[in-house]
């Protein structure tokens, strides 16, 4: 019988290893989570909407690009998969109150796109607590975030004095309505679902004598 000590057998690397951390995506993860107050100084600050709604555009587009070179140079991490889907989030917790604030987004929409983002966090923390691995970001939850956070900034660009305004407004509803779509039904079937099986796995492996 095989002890759980056993040193032929590959040991995982703790979730806040050096080896988890410092890799590059990781790396632009972080940059993105210092710009979000920057974003706020900017909206609230000088009140340049326009600039706000850039940042945040390539704050969104950004995260892409971290998963793709997590992907092409094997830098995929246990810590990455928590910590890119939560600075996500905290973008979204921190950027839609401050633009509904602005006047810039319907109350219901962001309630719409907060709530989802609260459940999903609370379903990571649960796992989280239970020492149960993060759950893989699928391709649904995955366009739906990448939709709203065109969409989003866009609802600002569309209020502020850009030339282009009334064609922001247009879109920011084109991306808005496919993304909630794509984010309610990855919760709904695909996240929910996962969540309750791992935690079924675990019980049972734990149970087993």
């Amino acid at each position: 019988m095989t002890s759980a000590a056993d040193p032929a057998e590959p040991q995982a690397e703790p979730l806040f290893s050096k080896a988890n951390i410092m890799t590059w995506p990781n790396l632009i993860t972080f940059v993105r989570l210092l710009c979000i107050p920057l974003f706020v100084w900017l909206l609230f600050g000088p009140e340049r909407r326009a600039t706000a709604a850039w940042l945040l555009a390539a704050l969104g587009s950004t995260d892409w690009v971290d998963g793709w070179i997590a992907r092409r140079f094997n830098q995929m991490s246990e810590f990455g998969r928590l910590f890119d889907p939560t600075v996500d989030r905290l973008m979204f917790v921190v950027a839609i109150p401050a633009i509904v604030i602005d006047g810039s987004m319907p109350l219901w929409l962001a309630v719409a796109i907060l709530a989802r983002e609260i459940i999903v966090a609370l379903i990571a923390i649960r796992l989280q607590l239970k020492g149960i691995p993060a759950m893989t970001v699928t391709w649904e939850g995955k366009t739906g975030a990448f939709l709203l956070m065109f969409a989003i900034p866009m609802f600002l660009g569309a209020q502020s004095s850009l030339s282009y305004a009334g064609l922001l407004r247009w879109l920011s509803w084109l991306f808005v309505v496919p993304g909630l779509a794509y984010s309610w039904y990855s919760l709904i079937f695909q996240y929910i679902p996962e969540s309750r099986s791992r935690e079924h796995q675990s019980s049972h492996v734990g149970s087993e004598p």
